[in-house]
């Protein structure tokens, strides 16, 4: 076995810090976080709920960060030091904890260095998920059920807030629809990358024969829109109707017309709201939801004519973008990435943090190799 080069692992931990901090812009940072305890310091900020949530949790978000870059670089001076008194006193059990250090802040880096490559335009900004079954009767049913949880458990690891808007249950077992909303900073850039067809192959639970059963679900995601976005739905583009909320197997849960159901004309559009308690609260989170969406429709289609005038440069973000494979074998792969892991439970229980970043990264490299393409046809008309 090769000796372990205690040189070169912390040049490259030093390296990851320097270029980690560079793209940071640590200087900006506390500039943003004293502008950001300014205003949350301003004696009318919870007169509106709404700004006052998104300036604490963005000022949270930017110390939390700053924080976490200052930590690492402190284990970094650290773990030079300790290095240093090991290789000096020949003390292998300090070097065996140096060591252990070194591949912890390498791997801290590298969770940090995702978060640089969230540079779109809406990434910055919380998410709104609706998950929905396809093909594959009361299977994809239960299997969107089964997406559902994941989302809400890995949210739920990383202390995020979520927020009910609708679930439209089947009348077997599992869900028709559901969405939620994720309050986090960033929430939207990560889970973007979850946007797609999620499919399932396992022993069907509801088959009697034990048949082996193939089932979708998909999966959208859009940022949740602000006030400064302007998307205008004049009246006559929608229809608004209202019908009573509904539980499992379609039982009521209430007797009044709380529920809301926005249809929007232009692009066909539907959006259900149910989990509010009013038919005022209901109305006001579906808009938010179909302003959401049509802010996301509006930002591929700009997409779109600069792809047109640039011409096809690269294939589409593909839609089938997951396969999660219960038998013959146990094994979740991403067909676009090729990152795959052999622990299912582990993923329905919220561990896809892999995953995510591994789409962060491919994605920021289609980008990347997209642009060097562009630039290489521009020079080529020149």
């Amino acid at each position: 076995m090769a000796e372990y080069d205690y040189a070169q692992a912390l040049g490259r931990i030093d390296d990851k810090y320097g270029l980690l901090s560079k793209a940071l812009d640590t200087d900006a940072l506390r500039e943003r976080i004293a502008d950001l305890e300014h205003k949350a310091a301003e004696p009318g900020l919870w007169d509106d709920p709404d700004t006052a949530q998104r300036v604490t949790t963005r000022l949270s978000a930017a110390q939390s960060q700053l924080r976490r870059i200052e930590d690492l670089g402190h284990r970094v001076e650290d773990v030079h030091t300790l290095v240093e008194l090991g290789q000096e006193e020949s003390d292998q059990e300090s070097l065996d904890e140096a060591k252990g250090e070194i591949e912890a802040i390498d791997k801290d880096l590298s969770d940090m260095e995702v978060q640089t490559l969230l540079d779109g335009e809406y990434d910055a900004r919380s998410a709104v998920v609706t998950i929905r079954s396809g093909a594959g009767g009361v299977d994809a049913a239960d299997f969107a059920q089964m997406l559902l949880r994941m989302y809400l458990r890995w949210a739920e690891r990383h202390g995020y807030r979520t927020t009910m808007m609708d679930t439209s249950y089947a009348e077997e077992a599992g869900i028709k629809s559901a969405t939620f909303r994720v309050d986090a900073p960033y929430a939207y850039g990560r889970l973007s990358v979850e946007g797609g067809t999620h499919r399932l192959v396992r022993i069907s639970p509801f088959d009697n024969q034990g048949r082996r059963q193939t089932s979708f679900a998909a999966v959208e995601v859009v940022p949740l829109v602000e006030a400064t976005d302007h998307i205008d739905i004049p009246d006559s583009d929608i229809r608004v109707d209202t019908y009573c909320s509904s539980g499992p197997g379609g039982q009521g849960v209430n007797t009044t017309y709380s529920a809301v159901r926005i249809t929007h004309f232009p692009t066909g559009i539907v959006v259900t709201m149910q989990d509010e308690r009013s038919q005022i609260q209901n109305r006001a989170a579906a808009m938010a939801v179909l302003q959401s969406r049509l802010l996301v429709l509006r930002h591929e289609e700009e997409a779109r004519k600069k792809k047109e005038l640039a011409g096809d440069i690269k294939a589409s973000w593909g839609d089938q973008m997951r396969s999660y494979v219960l038998h013959p074998y146990q094994m979740v792969k991403d067909l676009r990435t090729g990152y795959e892991t052999s622990q299912t439970q582990a993923v329905f229980d919220g561990d896809i943090d892999g995953f995510i970043e591994a789409g962060i990264r491919w994605r920021h490299e289609q980008k990347r190799e997209a642009a060097a393409e562009k630039a290489d046809a521009e020079s080529a008309k020149h």
